[in-house]
């Protein structure tokens, strides 16, 4: 279009006419042929055109008919005329506009508008005539400026560019007679949608931005001071940060509330004195916030990080049992007691209320069994009641053998004490009858060992075994090594007794119901005696094993306690590695597991010889086998 416009003789204005209309009509048809780019290009063009002086006959008789007279007092813009300029388009004035017309040019139709120009256009205007009046910068020559408002509108932008780039008289592009304004750079400093549309229309004339134009240029100040830019066109100097504050007078002052120092640096140094910060009343007063981060957020805290600013924190997440609620959270918060930390840590939900009950499948499943080893335990029973008199049932103390069956049928029932929701009642008696009722059950063992071994030496001649031997020998020793066992439970009632308790610590997300022991060294007093009995247990056993004698129960009672040891050593273990009601099944567990060994080594073959060979249960076969 412009080489088409210049090379247009002067006073042809009628053909003017023509050429613009009938360009405006072909770019109208083409422009439903093209692409958004083409499009864009195509706007501006019109634009251009629109712009275009009404051509009158008066025209003709001038030598330079499309010189035009600047209205000095035109508010969009400033105007300093000079051997180069430097143009601009700026976003300063926030107006609205009328409807456009066609007869008047756009700022006639522009209403609410100011003109002030901004504190910084007036910098720069100042800017200019100090280097005017210094004749180092510029000898024998002067600089002006051309600096328009566009008032946040693309049409404004649009006229304002058409205007700069003109190298004659406003509006006509490409067309100039006379002097050549030749525009060194064009500052912009408009927002970034109308940073496109000058973008585009600067590009065609190949006219620089200033930034790289001043990149490595030396600048006087108002004291004459020299002013330097780096390689990348920044200040080497440290700037102040001012807050511009009204007063009553209704004037403005700068206050200085910090600095940039770059000079002798690394890099840029931001310092602000929170003190000297001034806030309008019409601004939140809550001051801003730094950060080269991204916001931590719920279920994270910041977490400062070694050698860098405080604004440059990461983000940790909270740990178990903790919470955070809020973005950039200083710190994670811990939750109640009785409530724990959900997946994202953001939320405190109530812990789940456990303990070994008979409704889950664990609980029932030793309930059943204890059940179970107890009805056999008294089936048992029941039959040597029954075959008291026989020679079977008689051998080797026939009332000891009562006192281990009702032990080991207490024994089995005593497991209930340990399932169900742990309380006061339950908690006392639930380890001391443990440990009385299995020392009864492995003293009456030990007590018929050692009546197999004096029944031997009593066959002896010259022998003073035989007068020990009896009902008082043997009952004595069970009384004696249960007292002590129950001397041990009193005072360990009597101290610290145990007592119903929650554990909210030891498994995450649940509140453990159990029963404290009151006293740990106690409880382990109680099981070591029980082991001590049945140590000195297995021992005599093990001695007695081949002595000769009718139906000799010492091989039963050696596999017996062996079997009993084995579960009760490895119980320790297992039990202090579990937690919750896991420890409570254990036990429960270890108890079963041993009363059963007692109970299927001991009586199991006996039961046999009496219920399916009553042939074997006579005195001649037990004399004839010893």
């Amino acid at each position: 279009m412009f080489p088409v416009i210049k090379s247009i003789q002067p006073g042809s204005s009628k053909q003017i006419l023509a050429a613009g209309h009938l360009l405006a009509l072909l770019l109208i048809a083409l422009k439903k042929e093209i692409g958004v780019k083409g499009r864009g290009i195509i706007t501006h063009l019109l634009l251009l055109l629109l712009l275009l002086p009404e051509a009158t006959p008066e025209m003709l008789n001038s030598k330079c008919p499309l010189t035009l007279i600047r209205d000095p007092n035109q508010p969009l813009n400033w105007f300093r005329p000079g051997d180069y300029h430097i143009s601009g388009v700026i976003s300063a004035t926030p107006v609205g506009f009328n409807p456009s017309v066609f007869n008047e040019p756009p700022f006639t139709r522009v209403s609410g508008m100011g003109f002030l120009p901004p504190w910084y256009t007036l910098s720069f205007l100042f800017a200019v005539r100090e280097v005017n009046r210094n004749h180092r910068l510029f000898p024998n020559l002067t600089l002006g400026y051309d600096i328009y408002d566009n008032f946040y509108d693309a049409r404004m932008t649009c006229g304002a560019m058409v205007d700069l780039l003109c190298p004659g008289q406003p509006n006509i592009p490409n067309y100039y007679c006379g002097p050549w304004n030749k525009a060194l750079a064009v500052i912009e400093g408009a927002d970034s949608d109308k940073s496109k549309d000058i973008s585009i229309m600067s590009s065609i004339y190949k006219t620089p931005q200033l930034h790289p134009f001043l990149g490595s240029s030396q600048f006087y100040n108002t004291s004459m001071e020299g002013v330097y830019l780096d390689e990348k066109g920044q200040l080497t100097v440290e700037s102040d940060v001012v807050n511009w504050v009204p007063f009553p007078n209704k004037s403005f002052g700068a206050v200085k509330f910090g600095s940039i120092s770059r000079q002798g640096s690394s890099g840029p140094k931001f310092t602000i004195d929170e003190e000297a910060l001034v806030w309008s009343r019409l601004f939140n007063q809550t001051l801003p916030q730094s950060r080269c981060t991204k916001s931590c957020r719920p279920g994270y805290a910041k977490k400062v990080q070694e050698g860098e600013p405080i604004c440059c924190h990461a983000c940790a997440p909270c740990a178990e049992g903790m919470i955070s609620t809020q973005e950039d959270a200083d710190h994670c918060t811990k939750c109640p007691e009785d409530q724990y930390s959900n997946k994202d840590r953001d939320q405190c939900i109530p812990k789940i209320i456990t303990f070994l009950s008979y409704d889950e499948y664990l609980g029932t499943l030793l309930a059943s069994t204890a059940l179970f080893l107890a009805l056999i335990t008294g089936l048992v029973l029941g039959i040597f009641i029954k075959y008291l008199d026989t020679p079977i049932v008689k051998a080797n103390n026939r009332d000891l053998s009562y006192i281990l069956l009702v032990s080991l049928l207490l024994s089995f029932l005593s497991s209930f004490l340990f399932i169900g929701r742990p309380r006061k009642v339950t908690c006392l008696l639930r380890q001391t009858a443990f440990g009385i009722i299995f020392s009864v059950a492995v003293s009456s063992l030990l007590a018929k060992t050692i009546t197999v071994v004096l029944a031997f030496l009593a066959t002896k001649p010259g022998n003073r075994v035989r007068r020990w031997l009896g009902k008082s020998l043997a009952n004595s020793i069970v009384i004696s090594c249960s007292s002590i066992q129950i001397l041990i439970c009193v005072i360990w009632l009597g101290t610290s007794p145990p007592f119903s308790d929650s554990d909210m610590r030891s498994q995450a997300g649940e509140i453990i119901l159990q029963c404290n022991e009151g006293s740990v060294p106690m409880f382990y007093t109680v099981l070591g005696y029980m082991g001590f009995l049945a140590a000195i247990c297995f021992t005599v056993a093990f001695l007695a094993r081949k002595l000769p004698g009718a139906f000799n129960e010492a091989k039963l009672i050696t596999f017996s306690m062996l079997v009993f040891c084995s579960v009760w050593v490895s119980f320790v273990p297992t039990y202090l590695s579990t937690k919750g009601k896991y420890m409570v099944a254990v036990q429960i567990f270890s108890m079963l597991a041993s009363s059963a060994g007692l109970l299927g080594c001991i009586f199991l073959p006996k039961c046999y010889i009496i219920v399916l060979r009553p042939s074997l249960n006579t005195k001649e076969h037990l004399t004839t086998k010893a």
